[in-house]
């Protein structure tokens, strides 16, 4: 009694939760537990685990997911832990969940419903805020039912109404169902703004090469972005611990200089509301020159999770950007022969870095540039020696072959992406107008 006291009043804050799972015959094994990552959401949800149940499955049981002897099961282990929330490491339609519920009589939160609970935990800026509300508003529609079921009809058409509710009448349900829905319109009303005005940032920045970091959630890109760049970033060691899209100058060793995005981590079978929400925030990978994919290549499951983040990056379209493979933590990797089973059989070029040590930056940074060169093209200029504005842009942005002064004049052999060879010529016609 007294041990249990001591912990209720350490843990006060967290619900107890049982975490439970279903092993389907076509699901990938995995190295780690089976619901160890579903630990993990729990606990960056500030929950506390008391209880761990799996079930092996040919198929979900269309009324409960799991088998009702199963579902028994979890209503003990729950009355007996004294638990507040059952936590499902699959996604339950409405009628599973609300079937469960009264089966085990304890609340349920299946995955999608706790990465989205996460989420909004960890949005800061107004946009991110307004893609997880309407993620969040997307999830609910088809569930109001589960949330009014205690409710009969707000209006009535007899004498005792309340006033102000007589005729027809209408159900609390339907009610909110609509106000949902109108939220829903005013959502994406206000994101198609905000995203407007990302696109107008975007183009002030189309001239630069742009460089976005994406991986699997806790990969270590915010730790990355905050070695190259210096930015000040959170750090944490929690999923999903950022969700905004941060943009930085990075200055490469040859003083060109190109920006980097860190976006919102990734993670198996992130839900397709949020991947719709965060449109915007993932636009920004599929119109990047190049991707660095960060991968923890201490993880157990890594190559599982690396295969999580390529549907993503399938899902927005982004698969035909060229990318750097980027195996992070190496400083965690015992046997340093396990990287070769990550790269990917030579597909992606591949880095191995730990950005807590700074090990690899270097071959990282000589990666990028070798990646910038291939995509600029050879062109030739005779400048005005005293044109400092464009000389100063052509040995920034691109890569002298050659200089040669004759009375005056600068030839130059240079090397630069079709935007800047573009921007080039026009500062050319300017000198000569």
């Amino acid at each position: 009694m007294v041990e249990k006291e001591k912990r209720e009043s350490s843990r006060a804050a967290d619900e107890r939760a049982i975490l439970i799972g279903a092993h389907l015959a076509r699901t990938p094994e995995t190295v780690e537990g089976p619901l160890d990552e579903l630990a993990r959401l729990a606990e960056t949800a500030g929950a506390l685990v008391v209880g761990r149940l799996m079930q092996n499955l040919a198929r979900p049981n269309a009324s409960t997911y799991i088998g009702k002897g199963k579902a028994i099961e979890v209503g003990e282990l729950a009355s007996a832990e004294d638990a507040d929330v059952v936590l499902a490491d699959f996604d339950l339609t409405p009628a599973q969940l609300r079937n469960l519920e009264r089966r085990i009589d304890v609340r349920v939160v299946d995955r999608t419903e706790l990465i989205l609970d996460i989420f909004a935990k960890h949005a800061r800026t107004h946009q991110s805020k307004l893609q997880v509300e309407l993620a969040q508003a997307q999830y609910l529609l088809p569930r109001l039912r589960r949330m009014w079921t205690h409710l009969n009809r707000e209006g009535g058409t007899g004498q005792s109404a309340a006033i102000g509710t007589r005729g027809p009448g209408e159900k609390q349900i339907e009610i909110d169902r609509r106000l949902l829905r109108r939220r829903v319109l005013e959502l994406k009303r206000e994101l198609k703004a905000i995203e407007g005005r990302r696109e107008r940032m975007a183009q002030s920045r189309e001239a630069y090469f742009t460089i976005s970091l994406v991986g699997y959630t806790n990969a270590g890109k915010s730790t990355l972005l905050r070695c190259l760049t210096g930015a000040e970033t959170l750090v944490a060691d929690q999923l999903f611990a950022t969700l905004d899209t941060k943009t930085r100058a990075w200055t490469l060793p040859s003083a060109k200089n190109v920006f980097l995005s860190d976006t919102v981590g990734f993670i198996r079978n992130l839900p397709h509301g949020l991947v719709a929400s965060f449109h915007a925030t993932l636009e920004e990978v599929r119109a990047a020159d190049l991707v660095l994919l960060l991968v923890d290549a201490s993880h157990p499951d890594a190559l599982l999770q690396l295969e999580a983040v390529r549907q993503v990056l399938e899902e927005i379209g982004a698969l035909k950007t060229p990318r750097v493979l980027v195996l992070n933590k190496i400083d965690a990797v015992p046997d340093r022969l396990a990287l070769r089973l990550l790269g990917n059989g030579g597909v992606d070029p591949t880095v191995a870095i730990s950005a807590r040590t700074g090990e690899g930056l270097d071959r990282l940074a000589e990666e990028v540039e070798r990646q910038i060169t291939q995509r600029q093209t050879e062109a030739e200029f005779r400048i005005p020696a005293g044109a400092g504005k464009l000389l100063a842009f052509l040995a920034e942005r691109g890569t002298i072959l050659t200089r040669e002064y004759d009375e005056g004049m600068v030839d130059l052999r240079v090397r630069l992406t079709r935007s800047d060879l573009a921007r080039a010529g026009r500062m050319v016609d300017s000198l000569k107008s």
